[in-house]
């Protein structure tokens, strides 16, 4: 076994934990904020409160840990990781889940992990074989026509509207601060990303979050939900996201987000009463065929052998030593 295949391994394991945790994020931000009809919490308290909550537990454990402080090399993607996980993906998901469904929400967060992809590869250089691309676009293309079929069997329709396009730009927010953060992973740790970038957050946040504190009646479930986003879907599950990304390399374990989709709508059957049908389990069997080859595929090309060396006949030693004029 060559080595780094265990830590690319653990990588994409957890890359797997993380996506699940956050797969949750759209069925609870959707009880958080609940719907035009029917509003819970607003989108602004969601967002800066779940980053305030999350950037409290992060101060705690920065102390606890007796962390240093960032190099003054890794605060700019640790800024652009705070407005592109802290602020501009929850932000601009809650107000477009006001007005979608979830499973709407689903057809364009399905570019996530391509857009991840094409981010690493841009900010991290990181290459890929053509394989991988193609392999990427197929899931891709297979989320999204399922999220677009489910979308129709429900009757919710597909159509790009005003918040489609705050979907697309939370996508885009949400690669550019996974990558950002995982550029500085490897020396500052996965742990400590998501902490600096709650606590980086912190100043704003949480004055925000007393003032804009709910004054009308907010629903039990909606409070519920509100704490998950917070610890999980803002703090913990970036522990292993971040990990993942570092170990397994941000261009491969970036495809585990093409489950994310059918996990979200696992979630949603005990939260918001979606069935399960066989659609959904064929889809999701291809998905992940999809990523298994991807992964496969992303491995760089073993150096091509000099086709003169290939056919040269091998030398004993004893023959080497002679025609070696250092042989003696």
């Amino acid at each position: 076994m060559r080595p780094g295949i265990k830590d690319e391994t653990l990588g994409m394991w957890l890359g797997v934990v993380g996506v699940a945790m956050f797969a949750i994020t759209l069925p609870m931000t959707r009880l958080a904020t609940g719907s035009q009809d029917a509003p819970q919490l607003s989108p602004w308290f969601v967002t800066l409160g779940r980053a305030a909550l999350a950037g409290v537990l992060s101060a705690v454990f920065l102390l606890v840990t007796r962390s240093p402080r960032p190099a003054p090399h890794q605060w700019r993607p640790l800024g652009i990781a705070v407005l592109g996980n802290a602020v501009g993906f929850p932000l601009l998901l809650a107000y477009a889940l006001r007005v979608v469904t979830a499973s709407h929400a689903a057809v364009v967060t399905a570019l996530l992990p391509l857009v991840t992809a094409a981010v690493a590869a841009r900010v991290l250089h990181q290459r890929a074989r053509l394989g991988f691309w193609l392999c990427a676009i197929a899931g891709s293309l297979l989320v999204v026509v399922f999220s677009v079929l489910r979308a129709s069997q429900a009757g919710h329709g597909f159509g790009f509207e005003w918040a489609d396009l705050l979907l697309v730009g939370a996508v885009v927010a949400a690669s550019f601060g996974y990558i950002y953060g995982a550029q500085v992973t490897p020396s500052l740790g996965a742990e400590r990303v998501i902490c600096w970038v709650c606590v980086m957050a912190l100043p704003v946040t949480l004055p925000a979050t007393l003032a804009l504190w709910p004054r009308q009646p907010v629903a039990t479930s909606a409070w519920l939900a509100f704490v998950y986003v917070g610890m999980f879907s803002m703090w913990i599950g970036f522990f292993a996201w971040y990990r993942g990304l570092a170990l397994g390399g941000a261009l491969r374990v970036s495809q585990t987000q093409l489950l994310q989709p059918f996990l979200s709508i696992l979630a949603s059957i005990p939260l918001l009463g979606e069935p399960l049908d066989v659609v959904t389990l064929g889809f999701a069997i291809a998905v992940v065929s999809t990523v298994v080859v991807g992964k496969r595929l992303s491995q760089p090309a073993s150096p091509a052998t000099n086709p003169a060396q290939a056919a040269a006949p091998k030398m004993t030693p004893a023959a080497a030593r002679k025609a070696s004029p250092h042989g003696r």
